[in-house]
């Protein structure tokens, strides 16, 4: 059992501490809002959330002090807007062996930070710094209230702290799923509200489910591409919290981002539909962040453009189907037909070709002299260097190391140095036996620190060497002083 403070007492908060109260947890919900204390503790019923009763376990408070102070877990579940304000009030009573969870979606005006970024900036003023997780997927809290199977995503560099709060949360209607990437996860929780306002839109303008399909479609490789621009994993928009989000804020009754781009594609002026969902639209708030994001990245995102002509520009939205059929002709598929084959057929000609196969397997990050030398040495060997590269992923779960870079950039990285032919990723321990097969190994290539640990290879087939590593050259010594520097 866990001592919660949860802040914010809106539909999502209220929701969430249901579930983590009915897990066997001590709740406090805090609200800046004394009458909503008062009305919340007597009548254990939320407006917004009807058919749910408030567990009378859970206490209310209107001290910020009482959800923070002696608590092992925070929540922020306050609209994004408020996010720095809260955080800051809260700083002088958070330690730094708490957890703290934030499930806000969006990007703040001016810093262009997200909202793990945030809390992190106002508690390092205050010399604050425990572990900070966005938990965020596709979740209305209408369905979680009513106990409707739900998954989610806790996402934290940290992984001890994602997975404890995958525990605190996991039940019979609650599934959590970690992943390690949280830019990725708070990009897609702040981008998808955008898109849904736009498919509401569509919908409101008398649209089929086709242009909505378009919307949501459109819209996700929008994001994608923003995201892998900014270093994001790419995994993690076709997961909960890319597609999975966006498809249920940009198709469900319970959207408030749906419901606003709805009522404005009914001949609604956008301030008069904000009124009217009588809830923050976090979409709106989060346009001008987006769009200077797509600018500072040089990314076209034409859906988020439209709607921020409509939202902010005076655009009329009957116009918005004209801006988005006729722009000019593009195909869906960015890469050339010889780029999506060139590595294929690469490795096709190495093998028809009388060619002595190198492969060595690694993470390298912060690419040194001393993983230069190693490859220099291993293309000695033969005539084709393939470099296994440790997936985003693999690195984070299985590895459990901590990466400056992407898999992307340290890709990049490797391809131009002219010892490498061929980079492919590792996402398992296993795959080695696969591979020394599928691509023709001659010679399987190793630090002498793994001396004797991949002789089994030999039985494949494989020569097996282990070359020594370069003399006073260290990744992990690399690290500590860049971190040493940090702090």
């Amino acid at each position: 059992m866990y001592k919660i403070g949860i802040l914010g007492a809106g539909t999502w908060g209220i929701a969430l501490a249901t579930t983590l109260s009915k897990n066997g947890n001590e709740v406090i919900v805090w609200s800046a809002v004394e009458s909503e204390v008062k009305v919340y503790s007597l009548t254990r019923k939320h407006p917004h959330l009807p058919g749910m009763a408030i567990p009378e376990q859970i206490a209310f408070t209107s001290e910020i002090r009482n959800a923070c102070e002696d608590r092992e877990v925070v929540l922020f579940a306050v609209p994004s807007v408020y996010i720095r304000n809260i955080a800051r009030k809260a700083v002088q009573y958070i330690n730094n062996n708490q957890i703290i969870i934030n499930v806000a979606k969006g990007i703040e005006n001016g810093t262009l930070f997200t909202m793990t970024q945030v809390i992190n900036e106002e508690f390092r003023k205050g010399d604050k710094c425990p572990q900070i997780v966005a938990l965020s997927g596709p979740t209305h809290a209408e369905e979680v209230a009513l106990n409707m199977p739900t998954t989610i995503v806790s996402s934290s560099k940290n992984r001890k702290s994602a997975e404890l709060v995958q525990e605190m949360f996991m039940n019979t209607c609650m599934r959590v799923y970690t992943n390690y990437d949280v830019l990725g996860v708070e990009l897609c929780g702040a981008v998808k509200n955008i898109i849904a306002i736009a498919a509401g839109m569509a919908v409101g303008l008398g649209y089929g489910d086709n242009a909505k399909a378009a919307l949501i479609t459109r819209g996700l490789a929008e994001t994608r591409r923003l995201g892998v621009a900014m270093g994001c994993c790419e995994e993690t928009f076709s997961g909960l919290a890319g597609v999975g989000d966006l498809i249920v804020t940009a198709t469900s009754k319970h959207s408030r981002n749906y419901k606003a781009g709805y009522l404005v594609g009914s001949s609604m002026k956008p301030s008069q539909a904000i009124e009217e969902v009588g809830m923050v639209v976090e979409g709106v708030n989060a346009l001008p962040a987006v769009i200077q994001l797509s600018s500072k990245y040089y990314i076209e995102m034409p859906i988020v453009e439209a709607v921020n002509a409509v939202f902010n520009e005076g655009l009329d939205v009957k116009e918005l189907e004209k801006r988005l059929m006729q722009r000019e002709m593009k195909s869906e598929i960015l890469k050339t037909e010889f780029d999506l084959n060139f590595e294929n057929k690469l490795v096709k000609n190495t093998r028809d070709m009388k060619m002595k196969r190198v492969i060595t397997y690694g993470t390298f990050d912060l690419l040194h002299y001393g993983h230069i030398n190693l490859l220099k040495r291993a293309k000695a060997l033969g005539d084709y260097l393939i470099v296994v590269l440790s997936s985003d992923k693999f690195n984070w779960t299985e590895k459990h190391k901590k990466c400056y870079f992407t898999y992307e950039q340290r890709k990049s990285l490797l391809e131009s140095i002219r010892y490498v032919d061929l980079v492919i990723p590792e996402t398992n321990w296993e795959q080695k036996k696969t591979d020394v097969h599928e691509f023709h190994i001659d010679t399987f290539v190793m630090g002498d620190d793994w001396v004797g640990r991949f002789d089994y290879l030999k039985e494949e087939g494989v020569e097996v060497v282990y070359l020594p590593r370069t003399p006073e050259i260290s990744t992990t010594q690399i690290k500590h002083d860049l971190n040493e520097i940090q702090q």
